[in-house]
């Protein structure tokens, strides 16, 4: 078994890489991909600990883009890069600075709205890139005022706006990184452009236009697809000789549902087809 998109704690998973591989090598999974949001810290080590424990760890990435022609949100997968190639800290550390700045200023909205947190407890949750919602949230869960983390209260203070429901009373947007700007630093640090789940962020109508710029698969199996997403997906996979990928998109006890490790629709053909790709694009 296979899985192609885990999170840790240096992004927004509740466990540490060394917890997830352990977790993985007693589930039987022999390959895992680590693609913590916008970072590729930690990766070599991951890597090492992979190799001690028999986990042939995939180095990846999540780069939270923007579809700015559509104006959706979208998430692209570097699999098989460069960890630290300069192409990526590049586009990505803006945004990881920007994102930590987002949530300190989201933290004294909370604190302003009444909630008894401090900046300080919130930051002994994050891993090592800035502090997510998450984090914050669960800070608010430990001071009693709520019993998970994706709950009414997170609606209330985090809600994007949209067309039925107002803004969250806390919520700050971010500018996210252009997506076919994100697709060229993937390719640039050696890895195959993939796009994670694109029923969940409606990204099909973008997708003759990536494959255009260099990206070369495509997240079918995720937790959100339903089936008609997997079989759009499918389909469009078919149209651009885009190699199918799938994962748990682990986020351990910060995740929006519980899901398990482990994408059961996929093998290890998956990992040959991405390094056949891989190969090919090195010979270009």
């Amino acid at each position: 078994m296979i899985d192609l998109h885990v999170h840790t704690k240096i992004s927004d998973n509740s466990q540490s890489a060394n917890e997830v591989i352990r977790l993985a090598k007693g589930k039987g999974i022999t390959h895992l991909a680590i693609t913590d949001h916008d970072t590729t810290q930690g990766l070599q080590e991951a890597i090492n600990l992979g190799q001690k424990i028999g986990v042939s760890i995939v180095p990846g990435i999540e780069i939270s883009a923007y579809d700015y022609q559509r104006n959706n949100r979208a998430h692209i997968l570097g699999l098989f890069i460069e960890p630290g190639h300069p192409s990526l800290d590049r586009l990505c550390t803006p945004l990881l600075q920007s994102r930590n700045l987002a949530s300190y200023e989201m933290v004294k909205k909370v604190i302003a709205a009444g909630y008894n947190i401090s900046w300080e407890e919130v930051q002994k949750y994050e891993g090592g890139t800035g502090v997510y919602k998450q984090h914050i949230m669960h800070a608010l869960l430990d001071k009693g005022y709520c019993e998970s983390i994706y709950c009414d209260l997170y609606k209330q203070l985090f809600r994007r706006e949209s067309n039925f429901e107002p803004q969250g009373i806390a919520y700050i947007p971010l500018e996210y990184i252009d997506a076919p700007a994100a697709i060229q630093a993937v390719r640039e640090a050696g890895g195959i452009a993939v796009l994670a789940h694109p029923g969940q962020l409606n990204n099909f109508d973008a997708i003759d236009e990536w494959v255009e710029l260099g990206m070369e698969g495509i997240e079918v199996f995720h937790p959100s697809h339903n089936h008609e997403d997997r079989q759009t997906s499918l389909l469009y996979a078919q149209k651009h000789n885009l190699i199918i990928t799938g994962g748990s998109d682990f986020h351990g006890f910060y995740g929006e549902k519980p899901v398990e490790l482990g994408c059961l629709e996929l093998n290890e053909t998956s990992i040959c087809e991405l390094l056949s790709r891989k190969k090919k694009m090195s010979w270009k």
